[in-house]
């Protein structure tokens, strides 16, 4: 039986597609060390198609970021337009140290797992201080927020949460109840 094809362009995007999806289903399951041997054989694709379309595991795991980290970039505009400068921030950064804490390893996969010119860049970080700045800036301006403080620090922070807490059984409020002690600094309440 002769198959006729579309054209390679075609069949390499319904493959780089399902990739991506049985990616983002076996980093959901498995976290960070999920196999891309286990993701070729779920997508019914070789290991040569996966590596020609993700060069890495850095990149696999980059790429099924970037759908969430997306996603934080829209709410971040969202949240600038309908919320206090503060209370803004807060909100978003809460659900930034979400997405960091129910990643499960791919905050470590993507800050240390690269070696040459990928470490020079990690694109998903770049993206979310993007995002973080007008919020940043307008908590700034309303004196919510000291001068000296930067996005980087920001997402540091949230990353830095998600780290420290995801050894707990539930990693997810483990997170949130750190993020509201970093909030709310150690002071008594009054």
């Amino acid at each position: 039986m002769l198959r006729v094809r579309s054209g390679r362009g075609a069949a390499s995007s319904s493959h780089y597609a399902r990739i991506l999806a049985v990616a983002e289903e076996e980093v959901a399951a498995r976290g960070a060390d999920a196999s891309l041997e286990q993701i070729a054989r779920t997508a019914g694709v070789g290991s040569a198609t996966v590596r020609r379309h993700f060069p890495s595991r850095h990149a696999v795991l980059d790429a099924v970021s970037r759908k969430r980290v997306d996603a934080l970039r829209v709410r971040a505009d969202e949240l600038a337009t309908e919320r206090g400068g503060r209370e803004a921030l807060v909100q978003w950064l809460s659900e930034v140290v979400d997405y960091c804490a129910s990643a499960r390893g791919l905050a470590v996969a993507l800050a240390y797992d690269q070696t040459g010119a990928e470490a020079a860049h990690n694109s998903c970080s770049e993206l979310l201080e993007e995002a973080a700045n007008p919020l940043l800036r307008r908590a700034v301006r309303d004196n919510a927020v000291a001068t000296s403080t930067t996005a980087a620090d920001l997402i540091a922070a949230a990353v830095g949460v998600a780290l420290a807490t995801e050894h707990h059984g539930d990693p997810a409020a483990a997170a949130q109840r750190l993020f509201r002690l970093i909030r709310a600094g150690v002071s008594p309440q009054r």
